[in-house]
């Protein structure tokens, strides 16, 4: 853990006198705290849960006091690679291995910063769901409610294995510099190989039979892949790797996935079974029915560890692991029965 770090956050709603009515959500890999609102400047989408957060929505800001943190690592205004140092230096290379556990340990100094002893509820999905599963898990006293959506309770080998080709893709960029390239002019550093990463984890967030049914082996509009022109599916990830370039740092990125391949709420605890047992909070886990990337088998044995969870709810949908972002009316039930 960094000393003096910087948190930065966004809040919705108002807290209680008895601040009894807060809720934390945790954003995944590439998210920020930007889950409620418009297109602005360093958000070139709108909010990622804006379907869920809001008056009269699952989760009502003029019942619950919304807290949502950028992530210790991260590139959004928490302290990360980009952020200096006491004398005004990049961290970059020297920014620590930071694990889940250290992300959350974070988190708990806002909550204290803001006089939140105990979370009404803490949810999240993805690299999001890992951080609600370790407060659950680390601080079982500091959490009522607790909602895991397409996380495991540790990172597989597979899992593993698709962020491996990520990591090397930036780091065997030119621009790379081992990590020190905050200093370079704008324009420069490793963006090639962050683009590359993006495309190969998108690949991994969406199912094949979406991707079959949307692009097939269509080629891209007025391009010939027989004389050099792409596929329509490479357009696509081409797309969205040119989008997290433009807002999301490389060091970042390596900084975040390497947590995640770290993440396991049983080290140092007896074991993943011995782990999931301290969870007090009243649980729902859910999983994705086509997810790839974290399969619904993950979700199932997670539930089934935890005391209080029941059996692992199952959101179906055609959109991989990206469902938790996409499928607001399924999450959005999740959401309310957890908070009843």
């Amino acid at each position: 853990m960094l000393p003096g770090i910087d948190i930065a956050y966004e809040t919705w709603g108002t807290l209680n006198s008895d601040r009894s009515n807060a809720v934390l959500v945790e954003h995944a890999l590439t998210g920020d705290s930007h889950a409620v609102g418009d297109v602005e400047p360093g958000h070139p989408s709108p909010g990622w849960w804006d379907g869920l957060i809001g008056p009269g929505k699952a989760l009502d800001t003029t019942e619950f006091f919304v807290v949502v943190p950028n992530v210790l690592g991260g590139c959004q205004g928490t302290t990360g690679p980009a952020s200096p140092d006491s004398e005004g230096r990049p961290w970059g290379s020297r920014f620590p291995v930071t694990t889940v556990r250290d992300q959350v340990k974070a988190e708990t100094v806002l909550a204290d910063e803001l006089g939140i002893e105990r979370w009404a509820a803490v949810v999240g999905g993805s690299m999001g769901g890992m951080r609600a599963l370790e407060w659950g898990v680390g601080l079982p006293d500091r959490v009522a409610a607790l909602l895991v959506l397409a996380a495991p309770a540790a990172a597989s080998a597979e899992q593993i294995a698709w962020a491996s080709p990520q990591l090397h893709a930036i780091r065997g960029d030119p621009g790379w510099r081992g990590g020190d390239y905050h200093d370079l002019p704008d324009g420069e550093g490793p963006h090639i190989g962050l683009g590359v990463a993006r495309r190969i984890a998108h690949v991994t967030y969406r199912s094949e039979p979406e991707l079959s049914q949307r692009f097939g082996r269509s080629p891209q509009v007025a391009e010939d892949p027989l004389r050099g022109g792409r596929f329509s599916v490479e357009s696509y990830v081409d797309h969205h790797a040119a989008k997290l370039v433009r807002r999301f740092d490389a060091a970042s990125y390596v900084v975040l996935t390497e947590s995640m391949n770290t993440h396991d709420v049983g080290r140092d605890r007896g074991g993943i079974g011995s782990a999931l047992r301290r969870v007090r909070a009243r649980t729902v886990v859910a999983g994705v029915d086509s997810d790839r990337l974290y399969p619904l088998y993950q979700s199932e044995e997670l539930a089934a560890g935890v005391p209080a969870a029941g059996a692992a709810e199952v959101i179906s949908s055609p959109y991989g692991h990206d469902s938790f972002l996409i499928e607001t009316d399924q999450i959005a039930g999740l959401v309310k029965a957890l908070l009843e």
